[in-house]
C-alpha cells in the first residue's frame, strides 16, 4: 500500500543522504515525500533534493523560528523558488511562542509575508504552529488564507481541530502521537474528520514509538499511520489510501504512480 509524508527534512538527518533516505522509504512503501525547507539555504536544497527524486517534492520558506531572516531580499528568493515545478507549498511558516529566538512581532509579519506568497503562486500554506494557536488562526482569519493550508505536525486539542475543520484546513500527524504520553493529541486526532487527515514524520525529528531515540526518516511514517487506523476504526490499507487521497488535495500532487513510467 503506498504512504505519503507529507512533512520530512531530508537535508537535515545527521546520519542519511537523502537518497539513502528515499531508497529506505521505498522499501517501507513511502511513495510520496515532500522535503521541506526552513530558511533560503534549505529551501534551495529541498528543491535540489526534490529534482533528484521521482515522488520527492519540495515545500520552501523560513522558519518561525528564524523569522528575522525573512527579509524582503530573502523572501524574493523564496518567492522565485516557488516557481520551480517541484515546489507545492510555501512554508514552514506560522507561529511558535515554545520558543523566543524572534518576537511574536517578527513571526507574524514573516506568516504574512509566508501567506502572500502562497496565495499569488497557489501553493499550499504549510503552517507550524507551537503554544500559539488563537493568534495563530486570528492572523489566518484576519488577513485571509490561501486556498490551501495545512496544520503541520498538528499539536492543538479538539477545539482547535474543530475550528480548523470550518475552514477545511488540513492536519497532519507527526510520530508524537504514538508517545505514550499523548492522550490529548490522540483525542485531537480521533476527532479529526478523514477527509482532513495527512500523515507525516517530520523527520529526522519525532521517532514514532517502538523506535523513539533514533533519529526518524520517511520510512518510520507506517507506525504513526497505524495508530491513526486505530483511533479511527481503520485498517491500515484504508486509511492509507484516504490519505493519499487526501495529500493528493491537499499539494495539488500529480496523481501518476511514481514508480510508474511516463
Amino acid at each position: 500500500m503506498p504512504y505519503v509524508d507529507t512533512h520530512c527534512h531530508l537535508d537535515h538527518h545527521f546520519d542519511l543522504s537523502a537518497s539513502a533516505q528515499v531508497a529506505k522509504a521505498r522499501a517501507a512503501g513511502v511513495t510520496t515525500m515532500i522535503t521541506v525547507g526552513t530558511d533560503m539555504a534549505s529551501s534551495t536544497e529541498a528543491v535540489s533534493t526534490a529534482r533528484r527524486h521521482d515522488g520527492v517534492f519540495a515545500a520552501v520558506g523560513v522558519h518561525p523560528n528564524d523569522a528575522m531572516e525573512a527579509s524582503p531580499q530573502v523572501m524574493e528568493v523564496i518567492g522565485r523558488l516557488a516557481t520551480e515545478p517541484d515546489v507545492v507549498a510555501i512554508g514552514e511558516t506560522g507561529l511558535d511562542y515554545y520558543r523566543d529566538h524572534t518576537t511574536p512581532k517578527q513571526q507574524e509579519a514573516s506568516f504574512r509575508a509566508h501567506i502572500d506568497l502562497a496565495v499569488e503562486h497557489d501553493r499550499t500554506l504549510i503552517v507550524h504552529c507551537r503554544e500559539a494557536w488563537d493568534d495563530l488562526l486570528d492572523v489566518l482569519d484576519a488577513h485571509g488564507a490561501p486556498e490551501r493550508v495545512v496544520m503541520h505536525c498538528f499539536s492543538g486539542d479538539e477545539k482547535v481541530v474543530a475550528r480548523c475543520a470550518e475552514h477545511g484546513w488540513y492536519l497532519s500527524f507527526a510520530g508524537n502521537v504514538t508517545f505514550k504520553n499523548a492522550g490529548v493529541l490522540r483525542d485531537a486526532a480521533a476527532a479529526t474528520p478523514l477527509e482532513l487527515l495527512l500523515t507525516e514524520t517530520d523527520s529526522p525529528y519525532l521517532t514514532p514509538h517502538p523506535h523513539r531515540g533514533e533519529a526518524n526518516d520517511p520510512s518510520y511514517l507506517p507506525f504513526t499511520l497505524r495508530t491513526l487506523a486505530e483511533l479511527h476504526g481503520r485498517t491500515d490499507e484504508d486509511l492509507a489510501d484516504v490519505v493519499m487521497a487526501n495529500a493528493i488535495r491537499a499539494f495539488a500532487l500529480p496523481t501518476q504512480d511514481p514508480s510508474e513510467p511516463t
